[in-house]
Formats: C-alpha cells, sequence, structure tokens
C-alpha cells in the first residue's frame, strides 16, 4: 500500500511539473514567435535590398514558434489526460522540436553570412535604379534617413556611379531638406551605409540565433519529465493488476 501511494504521489509531482514545463515551453513559443516577426519587420526595409532579399530563415523561426506555442497548448491536455502512449509521443515530438530548433539557430547563422556577402553587391544594384525603380528607392531612402549615413562606402559613390542625376539624394541630408546643399558635405551624411547595415543586422540576427540554439536544449527536459510520467503511470497500472 505504500508503496502505491509513493508511485501516486510520484506521478502527481512528475505531472505537476510536466505541466509548468508545458507552460514555460509555451511562453518560449510565443517568444521565438514574437521575435521572428518583430525582427523581419525591423530588418525588412535592409535585408530586401540582398541579392537574395527573402529573409527566409526569420519567417521560419517565427513559424516554429507558432507550431511549439499550438503543441504546448496541447500537451498541457495530454498531461491532464495522462496517457502513456501520448506522453511518449510528446517526448519524442519535443526532441524533434530540439533538432528543428538547432537547425532554425544555424540556418539563421548561415543566413547572416551570405547576407553579409550578398548586400554589398545589392546595395550598389539598387542604388543603380535609384528614382526608377520606387521600391528600392525608397528603401534606400528610409536606410540612409535613419542610420544617417550615405551611399554604399561613402557618399562620393553617388557622384562616381554611372546615375542619369548624379548628385547625392535629399535623403542624405543632415539639415532640414529645403536648406540642404547636397553638393556641401556639410550639409550631408559622408559615412558609407555598408558598415552601419551590417553592425545593424549582424547583431540582431545573433540574438536570434542565440535564442534559438539557447532555447534547443529545453525540450530536453521536456523529453525526460514526459517519459519519466509515462513510466510511472505505466507502474501505477501494472500494481493495480498486481
Amino acid at each position: 500500500m505504500s508503496k502505491r501511494l509513493e508511485t501516486v504521489a510520484t506521478m502527481a509531482c512528475m505531472k505537476t511539473l510536466l505541466m509548468l514545463f508545458n507552460v514555460v515551453f509555451w511562453a518560449s513559443g510565443i517568444l521565438m514567435l514574437c521575435i521572428g516577426i518583430w525582427m523581419r519587420i525591423q530588418l525588412r526595409d535592409y535585408v530586401d535590398m540582398s541579392m537574395d532579399g527573402s529573409g527566409a530563415a526569420l519567417l521560419a523561426l517565427a513559424s516554429l514558434g507558432a507550431i511549439l506555442t499550438l503543441a504546448a497548448t496541447l500537451a498541457c491536455c495530454c498531461t491532464a489526460r495522462g496517457h502513456p502512449a501520448l506522453l511518449y509521443l510528446y517526448g519524442a515530438f519535443l526532441a524533434v522540436v530540439a533538432l528543428l530548433e538547432l537547425g532554425a539557430g544555424a540556418s539563421v547563422y548561415a543566413y547572416q553570412s551570405s547576407l553579409n556577402e550578398r548586400f554589398d553587391q545589392g546595395l550598389n544594384e539598387s542604388m543603380a535604379v535609384y528614382g526608377k525603380d520606387e521600391t528600392k528607392t525608397s528603401h534606400i531612402d528610409i536606410m540612409q534617413y535613419t542610420l544617417k549615413c550615405c551611399g554604399n562606402r561613402g557618399y562620393a559613390d553617388w557622384l562616381n556611379m554611372l546615375h542619369p542625376l548624379k548628385e547625392v539624394p535629399p535623403s542624405c541630408c543632415k539639415v532640414p531638406k529645403d536648406t540642404c546643399d547636397t553638393n556641401n558635405t556639410n550639409d550631408i551624411y559622408t559615412q558609407g551605409c555598408y558598415i552601419r547595415v551590417l553592425d545593424l543586422i549582424n547583431s540582431n540576427i545573433s540574438l536570434v540565433a542565440g535564442t534559438a540554439i539557447g532555447v534547443a536544449f529545453f525540450p530536453l527536459v521536456g523529453v525526460f519529465l514526459a517519459c519519466c510520467l509515462a513510466s510511472h503511470i505505466n507502474k501505477a497500472k501494472y500494481e493495480q493488476v498486481a
């Protein structure tokens, strides 16, 4: 009898711990979803000037966050019912999730390297169609105005490139546009945007990738709890039969 009570108490403890894990797991899913969406919006204007411009890695991270949120919600029902087969299935799912999160973090890092390599060429190509392509013109204006920079490596890029205007755009002005003389270097930003943009992208994407990799080891706790609870439930059923 005492053995049975001990098993029941252990099961109650394990079920409580797994429920707490599910809540934290749900919160981590929401966090990944929000970070993925926020970073995609935050970096949209800069990422779209790269050669690929897809932002697929960040969207994949957001999608994974949505899946985790849904899975954690269903896991709470699974834990409450205490069905061993469902708990083992949940443990297997968490093991897959851990691998997916590691893969997501690695893909974001790989995406970061690819973006660094392609951004220089992509920015030059966007500058070449400045004033012709409304979308790329808007991206460049936002970038120069927001980051307080001008051109790719420097403001002289606008003067030296094969461009119909051969002049510095108004978005390079650091004084009010109605008083700005783009031929006067005192009125415009002279530093190029390349380094500023890469610093911005790298710092933010490193945060996202680090979060994904850091969270990847958390589901392993859930695997342990789910398998232990399923094992104790089977043990309790065996003791009842015995």
